[in-house]
């Protein structure tokens, strides 16, 4: 979450249900037809001393590689905004264990803003509050371990979060220790309220002050995932300094956020498909940014959310995986349709998200109405997205030769959503729904 789009003030005042059911229904057993094997990353954390290797690997002063392949889970920020507590966060868990959906990989529950109390505590500690977490954060740390979970949290390196909360400025190191001591696997680290010392630019006083959460999080010895909200504050500061931001913070994190909050639960479905396309459009161009254990997050997954058609839930779901994009739910897990939670586990699409090449796909055509893009997979194949944006149906086609495929005698077709295949000579087409997206994985046959 970054808040610098939508008002701060609107998202405390949503009035949310904070009460979440225990049990959600069973996703079935097997995906599609031809379905990818199972993509699912245990909740094992690495040691210390594989944690320095991998360091190592990055180069001096690079965070240690903490998320080979792009993070999955759940954060509460979408659907609750502020009205989160520890029965929201631990009902929301129990329906990821008890739904299939943490052995499919959706493994990291992060708590976001406004889980705090107003003021710290007596020795300058972080200090949950004693309403919404009465057993406070380590024990929320210790049962989602139980699930076999992993334990996210929220913190901005400012002086306050977004939400008023108080900031890790000036108090990177014992924030840092605290967070390892609780059990915390993943930090979310926003960008609101940053001071700018006399003689520093905003850029370097953003710089310097995740500079200080990075380092604070590895003399941990903890290995927490590091998420980077920093790019998300200098999208409108022009692409060249945006860029430069992004390539500073794949040093100092694993995933940074861009763009744009994906919408709120309580906003129009029209406004939801609106900040789908924004945030797909924003990040699909930066695929020369990203590389394995770096990743580009352009926010939340809405599938689920009220209001989306199966069609547009789909279309994130398959964007998302095509751009190598943290897969992270933002929605009441507790509630989520039978088709919704076909979208979210389909194995097949997953595992095109979570390829062990870990490349984001590249645009190879578009306009305003629709988008083709191509993605490399670790055993040769490409991944094909024909993406309508529009609001009418429309047929769309490529060639394997456009899509990057090798010549061959033929080629086959895999439909990610439907699992059917089929026999092409290079062509690669469908009629696509207004809305909608058709997931090719594709196969050169000699």
């Amino acid at each position: 979450m970054s808040h610098r789009q939508v008002p701060r003030t609107g998202r405390i005042l949503a009035t949310l249900t904070t009460v979440v059911a225990c049990s959600a229904g069973l996703l079935a057993s097997t995906g599609p037809a031809g379905a990818a094997p199972d993509a699912h990353r245990t909740a094992a954390r690495p040691d210390t001393a594989a944690v320095a290797r991998e360091g190592a690997r990055h180069g001096a002063g690079a965070y240690p590689n903490l998320a080979p392949r792009p993070p999955m889970g759940w954060n509460n920020w979408s659907y609750y905004t502020c009205d989160v507590n520890e029965k929201v966060v631990l009902d929301n868990a129990r329906a990821l264990a008890r739904s299939g959906l943490a052995d499919r990989g959706y493994d990291t529950v992060t708590i976001d803003d406004c889980w705090m109390a107003k003021q710290r505590g007596p020795q300058g500690e972080l200090v949950a509050d004693p309403a919404k977490f009465p057993h406070g954060m380590a024990y929320v740390g210790r049962e989602l371990h139980r699930l076999g979970l992993k334990f996210g949290i929220y913190e901005d390196v400012g002086t306050l979060t977004c939400g008023k909360y108080p900031g890790s400025y000036g108090h990177f190191e014992p924030d840092a220790r605290q967070f390892a001591g609780w059990g915390v696997d993943y930090l979310k680290a926003d960008g609101c309220n940053v001071p700018r010392p006399a003689g520093r630019t905003k850029e370097q006083s953003y710089r310097d002050v995740y500079e200080q959460q990075s380092r604070a999080l590895e003399a941990t010895g903890r290995p927490i995932t590091f998420s980077v909200s920093a790019p998300a504050y200098f999208q409108f500061d022009g692409d060249s300094v945006w860029h430069r931001v992004i390539e500073w913070s794949a040093k100092l994190g694993n995933l940074w956020r861009g763009g744009r909050d994906i919408a709120l639960e309580q906003q129009s479905p029209a406004t939801k498909w609106s900040s789908i396309l924004y945030n797909f459009r924003y990040n699909a161009k930066l695929d020369g940014l990203q590389r394995p254990g770096r990743w580009n997050d352009p926010d939340f997954l809405l599938v689920g959310d009220s209001g989306l058609s199966r069609h547009e839930m789909q279309s994130q779901m398959s964007l998302w995986a095509m751009m190598a994009a943290p897969l992270i739910s933002s929605t009441n897990l507790a509630e989520l349709s039978p088709e919704a939670r076909e979208v979210l586990g389909n194995r097949a699409i997953i595992a095109v998200d979570q390829d062990p090449l870990g490349r984001q796909g590249e645009v190879i055509a578009q306009d305003d109405g629709f988008t083709v893009m191509s993605k490399r997979l670790h055993n040769g194949d490409r991944a094909v997205a024909l993406f309508n944006s529009g609001d009418t149906p429309r047929t769309l086609s490529t060639t394997a030769e456009a899509a990057g495929l090798p010549e061959a005698s033929s080629y086959w077709l895999r439909n990610l959503v439907t699992g059917r295949g089929r026999h092409s000579d290079g062509r690669i087409a469908a009629r696509v729904p207004a809305h909608g997206t058709v997931l090719y994985r594709i196969t050169a046959r000699s």
